[in-house]
């Protein structure tokens, strides 16, 4: 089954250089459908913050068998703000000047004792964020133990500690360890 949801505001940017005229015409494309269209100026950088969000969220998804499983659970998401929080110097490592994006940066910041529990009320209250977490329901997916791989894979390269991501690690690597089973 697929799930979607359509959200008032779309987000662009470009790879160290101007729009092209294409690219201009998408973005006046979803302006004349009714879409806000948020600019990223880094891009690239916006992305790699997205992407570290998401292994802080999974590499605590898959110890508990899925995202599905993190709603409500103020612990389990000061854990994975923890862990997104150890995977900034990750971000400076690959060359993003965090500077640029103080407010994501701030947000992950934050004091975890007050994060976790505000992403568990979100995420036990608001319909759009369980949906979510809800659409991350499968406990044998692959993509959230390939994301934590590679993110872990890249850290390693670059020698940047991420204690926190590597005792998750038995959760996401094949034939490490138990993963939890949920009946059908």
């Amino acid at each position: 089954m697929l799930r979607g949801t359509l959200l008032s505001s779309v987000v662009f940017g470009t790879l160290g250089r101007p729009p092209t005229v294409r690219e201009r015409a998408a973005r006046q494309a979803f302006r004349t459908a009714g879409f806000r269209v948020k600019e990223r100026p880094d891009f690239r950088g916006w992305l790699w913050l997205h992407f570290v969000a998401n292994a802080g969220l999974h590499s605590q998804g898959v110890r508990l068998g899925s995202l599905t499983d993190l709603v409500g659970k103020a612990g389990d998401l000061r854990e994975a703000m923890r862990v997104t929080r150890e995977l900034l110097p990750l971000v400076e490592a690959r060359g993003v000047d965090l500077r640029r994006h103080r407010a994501t940066v701030r947000s992950f910041r934050a004091p975890t004792w007050l994060t976790g529990p505000a992403l568990a009320w979100l995420t036990a209250h608001f319909p759009l964020v369980r949906g979510n977490f809800a659409a991350h329901s499968d406990p044998e997916a692959e993509e959230p133990r390939e994301i934590c791989r590679d993110t872990l894979a890249e850290a390693r390269r670059l020698n940047v500690p991420t204690p926190r991501l590597e005792a998750a690690e038995p959760y996401f690597t094949p034939g490490r360890a138990h993963r939890p089973s949920r009946p059908r």
